[in-house]
């Protein structure tokens, strides 16, 4: 899911956290699986942030040249009023949109025989 498009809140909700767990059954393992997808989103967001901040690198050290950039104020701003990934992250598992799986609990199918065929 695209962290722009997010329906997620700014601010901090209060939430039922036995909502959080009605899949999973466990409380740890839903802030488990919250927390690795809000480190992904948190990744995303620090690259995508630090290529678009790139193009407005100085590699000189003259004082002179060091000037306030509008268009680099602006996409800082932009970034700073998005939701937090905890957030996003928490938003996106309460909408079912991601994917995870327990290795431990993996499903096997039955092998089947020749004769069965």
């Amino acid at each position: 899911m695209d962290y722009k498009k997010s329906n997620a809140p700014v601010n901090t909700v209060t939430r039922n956290i036995m909502d959080l767990c009605d899949e999973t059954q466990n409380i740890y393992e839903s802030v488990a699986i919250i927390a690795k997808r809000a480190n992904q989103i948190s990744v995303e967001i620090k690259q995508d942030l630090s290529k678009k901040l790139q193009e407005f690198a100085s590699y000189n050290d003259s004082l002179e040249e060091v000037f306030e950039n509008r268009e680099q104020i602006e996409i800082s701003r932009y970034y700073e009023k998005l939701p937090k990934p905890t957030l996003i992250a928490t938003q996106e598992f309460i909408e079912n949109s991601i994917f995870w799986r327990d290795p431990s609990k993996e499903y096997r199918p039955a092998a089947t025989t020749v004769n069965e065929l």
